[in-house]
């Protein structure tokens, strides 16, 4: 078996290991955690002919410092702008590159975006939990977070000399700061200006968040006496404001029940671009109808797959 190995040199906050979720556990209490950029993702194992649902490392603002010590295998590099560094020079993400024993890897941010991905051409091993190596950032059950001096192994390595190089970067890859939305489930808790003032007015993004959620600062968006209502579900992309009017966009880690109202739900395809925002960026919302959002997911569902058709061959 041919292995490649690598030692952690640094790892900043919530760099983890993840795949593509932990689905249909939510009913028990389970997140399904996953990427933050679920499409970077996927084009990171897409581009290296990995089969879906492998195993990646989630890189963050905080960059990783990764020195290969054995082996050889070829790696993907996918998501926000940010720059990777190497013997050979610095390159920008959206490429694949071949690393060797002796070679160090250092990821940092570049000029834009929030999360990065690297996904490698084998197996990397990593601990499960519940069915998936995916990391729930509070616990740290799953894959785990890196932490400096942390070996990990990539089973089955190979290289592709002839993969080298750019991948195509779609202008959805880009930070979005206009959030396509439907209203509710508990819209009714919100005074018609309210409502008014959370459509048209400009928020922006701050340096509270984590894997769970995303607070927004800008005019409160306070409910009407809601803040009692049951606890209930929730879904990624809820936009849930607490009783300060405060809103917040929940994300991969988010909690699977809550009390708080929730005004509005982000379209899911919008979330993966949003989450490459980074702090003090403006965002906005955008209210349609659950009519337009299906064809908004459904035209957008294509647009990916016809994108993705390029890795396969």
């Amino acid at each position: 078996m041919t292995e490649a190995s690598f030692r952690v040199s640094f790892a900043g906050p919530h760099v983890s290991i993840q795949d593509q979720g932990r689905p249909g556990l939510m009913r028990y209490g389970v997140p399904a955690s996953g990427p933050m950029d679920r499409r970077s993702f996927a084009v990171a194992h897409a581009a290296l002919g990995n089969a879906a649902g492998q195993p990646g490392i989630e890189v963050s603002l905080g960059g990783l410092t990764l020195q290969c010590e054995s082996g050889a295998v070829t790696v993907a590099f996918v998501g926000g702008g940010f720059i990777a560094e190497t013997k050979a020079g610095k390159l920008g993400a959206w490429q694949v590159l071949t690393l060797t024993a002796g070679d160090v890897l250092n990821i940092r941010p570049g000029p834009w975006g929030s999360w990065c991905y690297l996904a490698f051409m084998g197996n990397l091993q990593a601990n499960e939990w519940l069915g998936s190596h995916a990391t729930h950032g509070l616990s740290g059950f799953g894959g785990g977070k890196l932490a400096t001096g942390q070996v990990l192994t990539i089973a089955d390595a190979q290289t592709r000399a002839d993969l080298h190089g750019p991948i195509p970067c779609p202008i959805w890859a880009r930070p979005r700061h206009l959030l396509r939305c439907t209203l509710g489930p508990q819209d009714r808790f919100f005074a018609a200006d309210t409502l008014a003032t959370f459509t048209s007015a400009r928020f922006e993004t701050t340096d509270a968040f984590d894997r769970m959620g995303l607070r927004l600062r800008g005019p409160a968006i306070a409910p009407e006496n809601a803040l009692s209502i049951p606890s209930e579900p929730i879904l990624r992309g809820a936009v849930q404001v607490s009783g300060d009017g405060v809103a917040t966009v929940l994300l991969s880690d988010h909690q699977t029940t809550g009390g708080y109202p929730k005004i509005a739900t982000v379209l899911a395809c919008d979330l993966n671009s949003f989450v490459q925002c980074r702090p003090r960026d403006a965002v906005a919302f955008q209210a349609i109808s659950p009519e337009h959002a299906v064809a908004i997911t459904r035209h957008d569902a294509a647009g990916f797959a016809l994108y993705m058709e390029r890795f396969r061959g």
